[in-house]
């Protein structure tokens, strides 16, 4: 993985709004309607080509496919991995319930309603295992490899990722079939490698997309020596999944899971930040423009950051269509810097711009805003840091 060794680079989380007419195609390929695969297919590969090269137009060094073929996550996960139903939610059923949820109960009614859950391409089912758990993504995935390589070729760039879901958070759904969380979550494990593996032999590094670790894999308000067992054993799930793959080749990423709302039950980077270093892999991707976490560089303050990892703090919000001065951008990257080495720091942006392909939270023309002021906040970060 190259690192900042002489000035600070940039990147991403990984989706970028989608071209509304691949959009509609999704729709109705999601929806079971008649739909024209091929013309599908080379939406998608045009719209990844396009991506990429604006990518590089707005100056970041290390881009993806801006996940133009996914719609979301349910859709990538029932596409690559077989043993899940889809469930209906009944009529009337809370699609989303947790402690801020409870204490904010009317704004989050219409928050999910336009956002979120509002920009699923098709009605929001719960995933239930009731089979073996297998990769069956072989086909797509060999799609998404083909797209990036070619999207990449003739293009000026410092590396390439592509991003995959992890155990932990593909273990939020309903289990049926497994008499016990730790063999379902096995079997997750043992079935995405499959993924990883495919993306680190196609030569790009890999980010693995782990909102649970900011919630610290919901064991936070359990008692002390509850929540560190429990903790613990994430951890060594986590690294048993990534086995046998360089830390190098790894971009670990969480957030916290709502773009927009109050976030005042969040826990703070320093709540998590030691048991997530304990990953292996090389780079950790976290929020930080968001204004509940603007302060969390004091993590590192009495936190040190182990030898070789790097982090990639978000100087981007995802959940606000303001364009951050790139001014701001560079304080917030030399205090990181300060702390941690200025040759251990990227930056890139708190989450997607588009984790649901419909969603419109972040316009995209300010996406793409957002992502030239992140390299020139980068540019000045590396002027007062390198004194060039």
């Amino acid at each position: 993985m190259q690192t900042s060794t002489d000035r600070i680079l940039t990147t991403h989380t990984g989706s970028i709004a989608r071209p509304d007419d691949l959009i509609e195609l999704m729709r109705a390929r999601e929806n079971g309607r008649r739909y024209d695969r091929e013309a599908f297919e080379a939406r998608a590969t045009a719209a990844v080509a396009d991506c990429v090269r604006r990518q590089v137009e707005a100056g970041l060094d290390v881009i993806n496919d801006g996940e133009q073929r996914k719609s979301g996550f349910t859709t990538y996960l029932t596409e690559r991995l077989a043993g899940f139903d889809a469930v209906p939610y009944a009529p009337g059923e809370p699609l989303g319930h947790w402690r801020e949820v409870d204490e904010f109960p009317e704004y989050y009614e219409r928050y999910f309603k336009t956002a979120m859950y509002g920009a699923m391409l098709s009605p929001p089912t719960r995933l239930v295992c009731r089979a073996p758990v297998k990769y069956v993504g072989q086909e797509a995935l060999g799609i998404d490899i083909a797209n990036l390589r070619a999207a990449l070729a003739g293009n000026d760039y410092t590396e390439a990722f592509m991003s995959a879901a992890l155990p932990t958070a593909l273990a939020q759904h309903g289990n049926e079939y497994y008499s016990s969380r730790e063999e379902f979550i096995a079997a997750l494990a043992d079935a995405t490698r499959e993924e990883y593996q495919g993306i680190i032999d196609a030569g790009f590094l890999i980010q693995l997309d782990d909102p649970a670790a900011a919630g610290l894999w919901g064991y936070a308000n359990a008692e002390t020596a509850e929540r560190d067992r429990r903790v613990a054993q994430t951890v060594e799930l986590i690294n048993y999944t990534l086995r046998d793959i360089p830390p190098e080749k790894i971009r670990y990423h969480t957030c916290y899971g709502i773009n927009q709302g109050p976030h005042i039950y969040d826990l703070h980077l320093r709540d998590f930040i030691e048991p997530m270093l304990q990953i292996n892999a090389q780079a950790f991707s976290f929020e930080v423009m968001n204004p509940r976490h603007m302060h969390d560089y004091h993590a590192f303050e009495d936190v040190r950051l182990p030898e070789g990892k790097v982090i990639i703090p978000g100087m981007l919000s995802n959940g606000a269509n303001w364009v951050e001065h790139p001014e701001l951008i560079a304080e917030l990257t030399v205090r990181y810097a300060d702390l941690v080495g200025r040759e251990n720091v990227l930056i890139g942006n708190d989450c997607g711009f588009a984790s649901q392909a419909a969603t419109r939270e972040i316009d995209p023309k300010v996406g793409w805003a957002k992502f030239s002021a992140l390299t020139e906040g980068a540019r000045i970060a590396s002027k007062r840091l390198w004194r060039h």
